[in-house]
């Protein structure tokens, strides 16, 4: 929160100066200098708007983490709300960048029936793992040249008592040095203002909640063409 509020604080204080030295032009009646000072203060207004909605976003994550869920379980068919959040993430992205585009595809084991979850918490980790895979294939297609097709994959299967679920993209991976962090609270690889580093631990906290399970497998590369890397997150459910 801090590292928000430091930017809002100082654009204003910027942008105060700004308007004395604006007044002074004004009165000097230098009116091309009067613009160019007053779109300073319009760049800068953007910027502490810009800061101000990330620090409301990182208030929102904690205040998800400490708020304990009131969703009751019921039974839920896993196969459909995957697919209803995967379809909802895709066009979520798509609506915020045109260019965004990305294959997906769907092995679901149809044997698994319906299990009892809250569907709005395990909604909510399935879409951050979703928006997270399509994000990785997004950041690997910037330098991996034409014949990359960005692919994220969603399986479900039954194993014994337990659904397994897995969310796997053929991103860039993840760096062996920060996989042991990434479900710690506020850590991120995204850049500034992109991510507050809530979704994974949330995610974790939730999966625990249900006595369920969640790790990731990944393997690192520098997103060359033709390389095989990617990352695959793992989820285990009880059953019951």
């Amino acid at each position: 929160i801090q590292n928000p509020l430091n930017f809002v604080n100082n654009f204003s204080e910027v942008n105060k100066e700004l308007l004395e030295e604006l007044k002074e032009e004004a009165d000097k009646g230098n009116i091309d200098e009067v613009k160019s000072l007053a779109n300073d203060v319009i760049e800068n207004e953007e910027k502490i708007n810009h800061h101000g909605k990330r620090a409301d976003a990182i208030v929102k994550g904690m205040l998800q983490h400490s708020r304990k869920s009131s969703g009751q379980k019921e039974p839920i068919d896993i196969n459909a709300l995957c697919d209803e959040y995967l379809r909802l993430s895709y066009h979520g992205l798509r609506a915020k960048d045109k260019s965004f585009n990305a294959d997906f595809k769907t092995d679901f084991d149809n044997s698994i029936g319906k299990i009892n979850i809250v569907p709005q918490d395990i909604g909510r980790v399935l879409v951050n793992l979703f928006n997270n895979a399509f994000y990785a294939t997004n950041e690997k297609k910037k330098n991996a040249g034409e014949s990359y097709q960005p692919t994220v994959i969603v399986q479900t299967k039954k194993v014994n008592d337990k659904v397994e679920i897995k969310v796997k993209d053929n991103g860039n991976g993840i760096p062996q040095n920060i996989v042991d962090k990434i479900f710690q609270p506020f850590f991120t690889t995204k850049p500034t203002g992109q991510g507050t580093g809530l979704g994974l631990s949330l995610s974790y906290d939730i999966i625990k909640t249900h006595g369920g399970e969640i790790k990731v497998e990944t393997k690192e590369g520098e997103g060359l063409p033709g390389e095989q890397t990617g990352s695959e997150f793992i989820i285990q459910l009880p059953i019951l």
